[in-house]
């Protein structure tokens, strides 16, 4: 093997050769306000040493990764270790576990009802070992980062759910949401252009409001018919009872009435 240069700690020799393993890892570095991201690999360990032993979800001033990161602070969101396991929120541990998983854990989707599987994770605990960390920008620094954040990049599709679209232009329940619904502008070549918008969900119109208040009539009719119906069945029961005590009562009095005219007979 050939003796590496890159570090002081490397010897050649009959007896004793030790050589050092590059380190690299790669950092996926989001920012959700332009909707950008880019992947960096680091070679150098130094720059990284102040994310390790820090959780996921922790926020971590990034000076360290160069000057023009100066002012920024990122966030944890999580990584994979070199052989692909995802580090899971939670796991307080630099190593690999395995974990009984089911559905609505994380690192884990089931393909049948029910299904459990004992699946490997890495812990929440960032370390050497990790072969990408994806860290989020929280905070923007003095300087802009070529290709993150001196550019923008829009959403293709717009929010869709009625209280989403409220959020994204602060509208207030007397506005009217279907004004605001994002278009998309589809041009085909030879063709009139037309535009496209989402079906908007969970929107309150008087035909739902219809439809809920005949809901709730319906529910409500319901349950008074079950409690007529519970009544006239105890009413029911309460009459066999009395019919069934009845009847005992005569047969009772039949039986009494015949043993007398035997003992009579008898005497």
């Amino acid at each position: 093997r050939k003796p590496c240069f890159c570090s002081p700690f490397s010897f050649s020799g009959s007896l004793l050769q030790l050589h050092c393993r590059c380190f690299e890892m790669k950092l996926n570095i989001s920012f959700p306000s332009n909707g950008t991201q880019k992947t960096y690999e680091i070679k150098e360990e130094a720059r990284l040493r102040p994310f390790y032993e820090k959780r996921m979800s922790a926020e971590v001033p990034a000076d360290a990764l160069g000057d023009d990161w100066k002012g920024y602070i990122v966030r944890i969101s999580g990584g994979n270790d070199k052989q692909g396991f995802p580090m899971k929120q939670g796991v307080l541990t630099t190593k690999r576990v395995q974990l009984l998983m089911d559905k609505g854990h994380s690192c884990y989707r089931p393909r049948r009802t029910g299904e459990r599987k004992r699946k490997s994770v890495r812990g929440c605990i960032v370390d050497a070992n990790l072969a990408v960390l994806s860290l989020v920008i929280v905070k923007k620094g003095e300087k802009d980062i070529e290709g993150l954040t001196d550019v923008s990049n829009p959403r293709r599709l717009g929010p869709k759910r009625a209280n989403k679209i409220r959020k994204l232009f602060a509208l207030t329940k007397d506005d009217d949401v279907r004004k605001y619904v994002v278009r998309r502008k589809i041009t085909r070549e030879g063709k009139k252009d037309n535009e496209k918008a989402p079906k908007i969900q969970r929107l309150i119109t008087p035909q739902s409001l219809q439809r809920k208040r005949r809901e709730v009539a319906a529910k409500r009719n319901r349950a008074s018919k079950q409690r007529d119906l519970k009544e006239q069945y105890q009413v029911l029961l309460a009459q066999r009872a009395k019919e069934k005590a009845e009847a005992r009562a005569a047969a009772h009095e039949r039986r009494r009435l015949s043993s007398t005219r035997k003992s009579k007979s008898e005497a």
